[in-house]
């Protein structure tokens, strides 16, 4: 009997977990935020648990699972509607090396060290560091690495100014503008931030993508 209760039991959570993780959305486990990891090790345990000691109640178990998942979709949403909070959590990325030069900084402030930088290079087939023109280290803890072309020109990547709705201060920094500046921008478009879905900066231009439509 106890053989099928634990059969039984494992089947449930198996079901129970996969519906839950394909309701919280699609990301690949090395793309998992903060809480996405915490939300997963914590109901792995608490199933775990739950299977092990089958004689107490099914229901003690799936209580706090059910509280879990619905804290990570209220987060996700906050985090999605409210640009601190994802910064809160989520953390932002941060750029290892620019322009060829190493971020040593950075480094020491994401407790990152040179080993680290190279390890992750490695694993992308690169062999020295002056193949890199610019390395930014995501919230992950994936390395996105951009390559200098074979002349070393400088080349330029997209950095978000809006993303769904919510202006990215950090990126107006970067290129040392105001938000008066893409305010006037915006305005002759007829345009506010509220309606753009996605803006980015790139060589001295911005782009605009507004529902289906290029600007």
């Amino acid at each position: 009997m106890e053989y099928i209760i634990v059969t039984y039991r494992t089947f449930i959570f198996y079901i129970l977990i996969a519906v839950l993780y394909r309701i919280m959305g699609k990301r690949e486990i090395g793309e998992l935020g903060i809480i996405d990891f915490i939300v997963s090790i914590s109901v792995a345990q608490l199933a775990a648990i739950s299977i092990e000691n089958h004689r107490e109640s099914f229901f003690l178990t799936l209580i706090p699972i059910l509280i879990l998942f619905g804290i990570q979709i209220l987060f996700a949403f906050f985090c999605l509607k409210s640009e601190k909070f994802r910064k809160l959590f989520d953390g932002q990325p941060t750029v290892i090396i620019k322009s060829g030069k190493i971020n040593f900084k950075a480094m020491v402030k994401e407790r990152y060290n040179l080993e680290d930088l190279l390890t992750q290079l490695r694993e992308k087939e690169i062999k020295s560091i002056d193949e890199v023109e610019n390395a930014i280290l995501e919230t992950n803890g994936t390395l996105s690495v951009f390559k200098y072309d074979m002349l070393k020109m400088p080349s330029y990547f997209p950095m978000p100014l809006i993303l769904d709705g919510i202006l990215q201060n950090d990126t107006l920094k970067n290129i040392r503008r105001n938000k008066s500046w893409l305010y006037k921008i915006l305005e002759k478009k007829q345009l506010q931030v509220e309606d753009i879905f996605y803006a980015f900066y790139k060589k001295n231009k911005i782009y605009i993508l507004k529902k289906d439509k290029l600007i």
